[in-house]
């Protein structure tokens, strides 16, 4: 989306924060007028009224910022894009992370590519079956003030089950002997000169991701923006390269306000995913602590039935993601910058 992190004021100008950490926005003078924008499309913008901008700053491998707003507490911007928000996070988390593993029989191993909020292996260290969750990301510097800032994942970050990896996912899950009942993709969007849109493609997940999935295995990913006006971007390609690889694909929705768009993720196995709402609701209750605040049986069948104009474009999509040939949504990547 935004192409820099942007503070404006009512008279129009703007003011790019440079600075590293702690700038506080919220005295009288400037209370509510300080905004950061992100660039939806061409001719449209989503703002957030903030308090401070905690962190700005580019490593290695991508530019990030994290900011307090005024409405969805501290968020976690990445190469231009919104990653997560504090206060509806739960929503996208939740989607990503429960229903792989409550259609699974008994998943003891995870391998989540990306994840540096922490926000995914959190979810997945509630199914009480869980024996180890690998998060492997490739930014030390997200993962670390992520640890700082993020004091909802303290104690996921702290667990000892938790394999902490800094590296590229795709060069980890080549080298490891091991495999997974579920591997996860919490990856950044496809962002042109991004380092994460060759682990959307066909090449990746048929050579190196299938081979590391147990016999039952499933693979889930976040798919991008999936609203009526978005879901061509990168939802409906996602889903069909998935389709050459696996025998079974379930794509699923859920609207994220932060967001600003409905979201959409894409499940994947080469077994059947055969329950229903009440077995949803029997295995939450059994595997997973505490309580969920999005997710149950009725909702995740629901957000599994596309409307008409998405499930057309699903069902018709013939464009297969390769090194040569990806899309990408509105955004940056560092390469871009350079």
């Amino acid at each position: 989306m935004g192409e820099a992190v942007e503070i404006f004021y009512p008279n129009g100008f703007s003011k790019i924060c440079n600075g590293t950490t702690n700038q506080s926005l919220d005295d009288e003078s400037h209370q509510f007028d300080s905004w950061y924008e992100e660039t939806i499309d061409e001719d449209l913008k989503w703002s957030f009224a903030l308090k401070s901008v905690l962190y700005k700053g580019a490593s290695e491998y991508q530019d990030i910022a994290l900011l307090d707003t005024k409405r969805f507490g501290k968020v976690l911007v990445i190469d231009g894009k919104m990653q997560s928000a504090e206060v509806d996070e739960f929503i996208y988390h939740e989607c990503l992370i429960h229903p792989a593993l409550l259609f699974h029989s008994n998943p003891r191993t995870v391998f989540i590519m990306g994840g540096g909020e922490g926000s995914a292996a959190r979810e997945a260290l509630r199914h009480k079956s869980i024996e180890e969750v690998v998060m492997c990301d490739i930014d030390q510097e997200v993962v670390d003030f992520c640890r700082r800032f993020l004091t909802v994942n303290r104690d996921a970050f702290r667990n000892k089950k938790l394999n902490l990896v800094i590296n590229d996912a795709k060069a980890e899950l080549e080298k490891r002997n091991e495999k997974y009942d579920i591997i996860v993709g919490d990856l950044a969007d496809p962002v042109e000169g991004g380092p994460c849109y060759q682990l959307y493609t066909k090449s990746f997940y048929e050579k190196i991701l299938k081979p590391k999935l147990n016999e039952n295995g499933i693979f889930v990913t976040q798919a991008g923006p999936a609203g009526i006006f978005t879901h061509k971007e990168v939802f409906s390609s996602i889903y069909n390269t998935i389709r050459q690889v696996f025998k079974y694909v379930l794509a699923y929705t859920a609207h994220v306000p932060s967001f600003a768009d409905t979201w959409g993720w894409v499940m994947a196995s080469d077994q059947p995913f055969t329950i229903g709402a009440e077995e949803i609701d029997r295995r939450i209750a059994e595997r997973v602590d505490g309580e969920l605040l999005y997710l149950n049986g009725a909702s995740f069948l629901s957000s599994a039935t596309m409307n008409k104009t998405v499930y057309l474009s699903l069902l018709n999509e013939t464009h297969v993601y390769t090194e040569e040939d990806a899309r990408f949504i509105p955004g940056h990547g560092l390469a871009n910058r350079l």
